[in-house]
């Protein structure tokens, strides 16, 4: 795909680096999310999904590790801080026992756009993706997951949607993926726990 910049990743290896409350929080509604097939792998072994949160009143966050969709329960090492960004550049910096994911810039982007986010969900429900499309405040088909364009694009839907009210985004360019955030965990789970009992 044209234009689209390969995604630098800045590692700093280390021992597990999550606190326990976070952990605790990240790791229950991951596993609620993981048993509804939300997040997992695809036949392929691609894995998907992934959450954060902030770390106190900082830009940096906790976030699942790279290629951990398809483990059922996480332990500690499986996540990451992320310390830094560069949304030009493509680019994060990250410590922990794994890399970090590379959608991590697109969670970057909603934690710079809304001081009041602390935690993000990504999933992936083809169904649901398909109902919200454009009905909800979508990114643009031609920025993929993982690209610096993407990101931008989320700063785009905090200036022109309401984004901030709807606390939901259907990622155009991701068929399947879909984000909520909220001001805590159980504020982004239950937003996406809404659209899904819309059926």
């Amino acid at each position: 795909m044209e234009g689209v910049i390969k995604f630098n990743c800045y590692w700093t290896q280390s021992g597990p680096v999550i606190t326990d409350e976070p952990y605790n929080i990240l790791n229950y509604w991951r596993e609620v999310l993981f048993n509804m097939d939300l997040i997992g792998a695809y036949e392929n072994g691609v894995g998907f999904g992934n959450m954060s949160c902030r770390i106190g009143e900082s830009n940096k966050f906790f976030i699942t590790a790279s290629a951990t969709g398809e483990i059922p329960v996480l332990e500690p090492g499986h996540y990451v801080r992320v310390e830094g960004f560069n949304f030009e550049d493509n680019a994060i910096k990250c410590t922990g026992p794994l890399k970090a994911s590379s959608e991590s810039l697109t969670h970057a982007a909603i934690y710079q756009a809304d001081s009041g986010t602390n935690a993000i969900i990504h999933v992936h429900n083809l169904e649901l993706w398909k109902k919200l499309k454009d009905k909800v405040p979508t990114t643009k088909e031609e920025f993929e997951y993982g690209t610096a364009g993407l990101a931008l694009d989320i700063f785009r839907l905090f200036m022109e949607t309401d984004v901030i009210e709807k606390r939901i985004i259907v990622m155009g360019g991701d068929p399947s993926g879909l984000i909520t955030f909220g001001n805590e965990m159980d504020e982004a789970i239950n937003v996406l726990m809404s659209y899904i009992g819309e059926d």
